[in-house]
């Protein structure tokens, strides 16, 4: 039941909603319908207008500006009120039904195309729309009005239709008058609101349009006509219509306000009572064609001057306003911008470990805080203004440095900056911070932000911290390699022993037709033995073993490897005295040190040159600071042709990692194994160069005197009645046999253990044993160097020699317990044991 009353409610609301609206619709076409009627047939009231020569015909003008206000909906009124008006007037029907057809389809022609074209009911508010307005009422409303009431009175047969053209033009003419003058009017008195709602406008309003009927009645009311003929000025009377042209007063006056109310109701005025004195006192000819140009002439000229001057003061009024909206603006902004500034600056002052400044955009310094001034030395006054270059070295600004970091910095918002800076005092310091961006709500670059940090302190930890690291890296490095040599050089000195001491078995047993053979075999192995002597040496693992060098033959048998340490445009020269003195060296050393100072040589000749070595006798007196110099000296020089050494340089050479060559060229350790080795062989070694002229190194070497040279150089033993027994004790068994043959070249028996506790449990057991000797690597829990420590405890007056081919535990052997190097021959064991049997004899 709810729903059903609630629904025939609505129905009810709707109809009478729809009722109202046709009632008022109703109402409506009867009121315009009623008002067009009466415009049209108030010609009836003046005998002197017809409608037929009708001077001003503004229904047409009255039916377009209704469209334009309350839309096309109206044109039945305008049917209605047309056909009425004809009929009434005494027209024929067809000329009736013409002009009722006609003047709405005029007028919605001619709406339409206002519509369109020229801003609809705003078309007045602009000069253009004005025009585009008159152009339209002339054509094509005037004409298709003027058109079907010709058509209508030809249809009628009007017998005062002489010429169809010239009455067509004259309808033409009247309705394009009609419609220029009352289309304004209605439209902006009905639409456009008035600029002020004050009594003064109304007055402004009234007074204009009584001046502007007084030029009129002046210029062409038929009373002032009369009065003029009886008056003694009669001769004045062809000129009173020149009074019409002081109507451009008020129109102007209008106009130039910007008055289009105004200038709108000054115009039909003037025009009406033109027309009326047209029709009554004037008898000129195509008075329709002068009235026209009248209406044409107060209505649209001042139409549009005063569009163009209302255009004006409202594009005026609202530039104004924006200017006045971007003045406060500006001072909303200004105060804010003074605001965020002052705690900007607030801001800054508080921090404590960074320089903070603002730039404009051309670089210049803005602001500077007072961490800036402590870090940088500049004062605010001294700074601000200046541009921010000065702070670079000279070289970065020369090479545009600050604006490329400037022009980063606004091509990506942020740009880091590192390096090095100038303070005021002009010392350097090492900075890191960014220097940022700074843009306004619009995007635009209003200056930037340098923030900077004084690192100068952790700067030098890290390099002194990169240093250490490089140096412990270098170590380790070595400690590696040094590991990896020494342990190829153990399992290769094996293998030289037993290569070496069964070819001195196959020389001893062998049919004496190979000799060669174990020659060469007997070479190999002294070469592999030199090699791993080498490798010991760079490895730093080899315990120094002087012996009596023959120089002038080590360096001829040297020479293959000086010459394959050389590049091909390098040739080496050698000159060495026949004379030349022995000396007491590690041989492997000093031939590892003649190749480190080749090598250096060749990398101080890219383009080629020349390499001379020279060896000569010299007396004490000419070495340069030798640490012994009571006797003679040997001098070997080598020199080279090379780019040479600058004197800031040249101190350094000797400095161990101090090296001037590329990264991964070198490790700087070359000349400082020379140094090393010259002087703990108790000599001196100098150098001199020359940039663009070559470097000369000389090395000073003790000479051996005869004594020396004979000591060292022990005879055979001669054979004993009894042949001694000597244990070995090695955990390889071809190396013991090898060594068992060499022994037993010497007259010596031996026995063999495989470890050192089976060796101290043969001692144990009470075995007659002349002399141990007893590699220093083994298995066990007891290596080398313990059981001779063990002998030593338990059996004092039993010799003990070590051997090994490389053993970290060497290191830890008692001084006065010495050690034979792998492999070795007969003469190296026979003079080996020889020195130990006369050291234990004389302890």
């Amino acid at each position: 039941m709810t729903s059903a009353a609630t629904a025939t409610g609505e129905a009810r609301s709707i109809g009478l909603r729809g009722v109202f609206k046709a009632a008022s619709y109703t109402l409506e076409l009867v009121v315009i319908a009623t008002a067009y009627f009466g415009l049209a047939v108030s010609g009836l009231l003046i005998p002197w207008i017809n409608p037929t020569a009708t001077p001003l015909w503004p229904p047409t003008g009255l039916a377009l500006a209704l469209i334009l206000i309350r839309g096309y909906r109206i044109w039945p009124a305008i049917v209605v009120g047309g056909f009425f008006s004809t009929a009434v007037d005494g027209g024929a029907l067809s000329e009736a039904a013409c002009i009722a057809l006609g003047t709405p389809i005029a007028a919605l022609a001619g709406a339409w195309l206002i519509n369109r074209w020229a801003h609809r009911r705003e078309t007045f508010t602009t000069p253009l729309g004005v025009a585009k307005f008159a152009l339209i009422a002339f054509a094509p409303t005037a004409m298709i009005s003027a058109a079907m009431a010709t058509v209508g009175l030809v249809l009628a047969n009007d017998a005062g239709l002489a010429s169809p053209i010239a009455k067509w033009t004259a309808r033409w003419l009247a309705d394009a008058g009609g419609t220029l003058l009352i289309v304004p009017v209605i439209v902006l008195w009905a639409t456009k609101p008035s600029r002020a709602s004050s009594q003064w406008s109304l007055l402004e309003t009234a007074g204009v349009v009584i001046v502007t009927a007084a030029i009129g009645i002046a210029a062409f009311g038929p009373q002032a006509g009369s009065a003029l003929m009886d008056s003694d000025f009669y001769a004045l009377l062809p000129y009173r219509s020149l009074l019409a042209f002081l109507v451009v007063l008020p129109l102007l006056w209008s106009s130039l306000r910007g008055n289009l109310r105004d200038a709108a109701a000054a115009a039909p005025v003037f025009c009406a009572i033109a027309a009326w004195g047209f029709a009554t006192s004037f008898d000129l000819n195509g008075s329709p064609v002068l009235l026209f140009a009248l209406v044409l002439a107060t209505s649209v000229p001042p139409l549009i001057l005063a569009a163009a001057i209302a255009t004006h003061q409202q594009t005026t009024a609202r530039l104004q306003a924006a200017q006045d909206q971007s003045n406060r603006q500006v001072a909303e902004t200004k105060l804010a911008f003074e605001r965020s500034k002052r705690h900007f600056q607030i801001l800054i002052e508080g921090v404590v470990d960074h320089a903070v400044f603002l730039l404009d955009r051309s670089g210049r310094v803005a602001s500077w805080n007072s961490t800036a001034q402590q870090i940088i030395g500049y004062t605010s006054d001294e700074i601000i203004g200046k541009h921010f270059g000065v702070f670079y070295r000279p070289d970065e600004r020369r090479s545009g440095e600050p604006n490329r970091v400037l022009e980063l910095a606004v091509k990506n918002g942020k740009h880091a900056v590192e390096g090095w800076r100038i303070k005021k005092n002009g010392t350097l310091f090492f900075v890191t911070g960014t220097i940022r961006a700074i843009h306004d709500d619009d995007g635009n670059l209003i200056g930037l932000a340098n923030v900077l940090r004084d690192a100068t302190e952790r700067r030098n930890a890290q390099e002194k911290l990169v240093e250490a690291r490089e140096q412990l890296a270098m170590s380790q490095k070595m400690e590696a390699i040094g590991k990896l040599t020494g342990g190829i050089a153990h399992d290769f000195n094996n293998l030289l022993m037993i290569i070496g001491g069964n070819a001195q078995t196959f020389e001893r047993l062998l049919d004496p037709k190979l000799p060669r053979a174990i020659e060469a075999i007997q070479t190999a192995a002294k070469r592999g033995e030199s090699l791993t002597r080498q490798l010991l040496t760079f490895s730093r693992r080899q315990h120094l073993n002087p012996t009596i060098v023959d120089l002038s033959a080590s360096i001829k048998n040297l020479r293959p490897m000086i010459e394959s340490s050389l590049r091909g445009n390098i040739v080496y020269n050698e000159a060495i005295d026949p004379e030349v003195r022995s000396v007491k060296v590690d041989l492997a050393e000093l031939e590892l040190a003649i190749v480190n100072i080749a090598v250096n040589a060749r990398d101080a000749m890219p383009s080629g040159g020349t390499f001379t070595l020279t060896v000569g006798n010299v007396p004490a007196d000419d070495t340069s600071g030798g640490d012994d110099e009571s006797g003679d000296h040997v001098a070997i020089q080598f020199s080279d042709t090379g780019v040479g050494i600058p004197p800031n340089l040249l101190s350094k050479i000797f400095d161990p990692f101090f090296t001037t060559k590329e990264v991964g060229k070198g490790t700087g350790l070359g000349l400082s194994q020379v140094y090393g080795f010259v002087h703990q062989a108790g000599g001196t070694i100098n150098a001199e160069s020359k940039v663009g002229q070559g470097t000369t190194i000389a090395v000073y070497l003790p000479c051996c005197f005869e004594k020396d040279i004979a000591k060292d150089s022990p005879a055979m033993d001669a054979p004993r009645s009894q042949r001694p027994m000597v244990l070995i004790v090695d955990d390889s068994a071809e190396v013991a046999e090898v060594t068992s043959s060499l022994f037993e070249r010497l007259g010596y028996d031996s026995d063999y253990r495989d470890s050192a506790d089976a060796a101290l449990k043969y001692l144990a057991e009470g075995t007659k044993i002349d002399l141990v000797f007893s590699d220093i690597v083994m298995p066990g829990t007891i290596d080398g160097v313990g059981l001779a420590r063990e002998i030593r405890s338990r059996y004092p007056d039993l010799p003990v020699v070590l051997t090994t081919g490389y053993s970290d535990d060497g290191t830890s052997a008692p001084a006065d317990l010495k050690i034979l190097r792998k492999p070795f021959d007969t003469v190296a064991l026979r003079g080996f044991i020889a020195d130990t049997m006369a050291v234990d004899l004389a302890s």
